[in-house]
């Protein structure tokens, strides 16, 4: 029988330590059991409530983006001001469950919005992606949140904004980027006319301040 700790899986490394983050995905990919892929995936939601315990579940089984170090940070990307604004959806919206206040339906919009920042989902519908969502939606979760039929309008939702926030995030990136570069080349067209000391082809002291980095 082995004595070891059982807070020690593959190789005695302990999942959920300060010094080593451990995830589900790692665990199944060095051939762990199913049993020790869902004790990662406790430990992972262990360090973010609820919807840590979903983004864990999800992790064990889809691996990719789920169990690695970004689906992990970004269950803690989830501000006081999302939570705000997915209140007042909730409370406002003519899908709303009677019986259901917004904190019992709080993992589906965090779920959805999670999901939305995940980049493998960027150029995918709610509906192609929500196989994985529900994978994490289990019994034990339905029988708190309600189940995956009640809960998917607001994953949903929550989805569609986060996804539509984190793709206009890139895209004003890339206008930044392009429109520096543009800015440059200019500035090095200029800089071999004038002939000025202080200016010359390349990085110098008269570029955009991100050119000098």
């Amino acid at each position: 029988m082995d004595t070891r700790d059982p807070g020690h899986l593959s190789g005695d490394r302990k999942i959920g330590t300060a010094d080593e983050h451990v995830t589900a995905g790692k665990l199944a990919s060095e051939g762990v059991g199913g049993a020790a892929v869902g004790a990662a995936g406790a430990a992972i939601g262990a360090m973010a409530g609820p919807i840590g315990m979903l983004v864990g579940g999800i992790a064990g089984i889809v691996g990719g983006w789920w169990a690695g170090k970004s689906a992990a940070e970004a269950t803690h990307k989830y501000s006081d001001t999302d939570d705000q604004i997915y209140r007042e959806t909730y409370e406002n919206s003519p899908s709303r469950v009677a019986d259901r206040s917004y904190d019992q339906v709080r993992p589906a919009y965090q779920l959805g919005h999670i999901a939305g920042m995940n980049p493998d989902y960027r150029d995918r519908d709610f509906e192609s992606v929500e196989g994985d969502l529900q994978r994490g939606w289990t019994g034990d979760v339905a029988a708190k949140h309600g189940d995956w039929t009640t809960a998917r309008p607001y994953a949903r939702d929550a989805f569609t904004r986060s996804r539509a926030a984190a793709t206009g995030s890139a895209a004003a990136g890339a206008v930044r980027e392009a429109g520096h570069k543009a800015a440059n080349v200019v500035d090095d067209m200029k800089d071999r006319v004038d002939g000025n000391p202080a200016s010359r082809p390349g990085p110098d002291a008269t570029d955009r301040p991100e050119r000098l980095e």
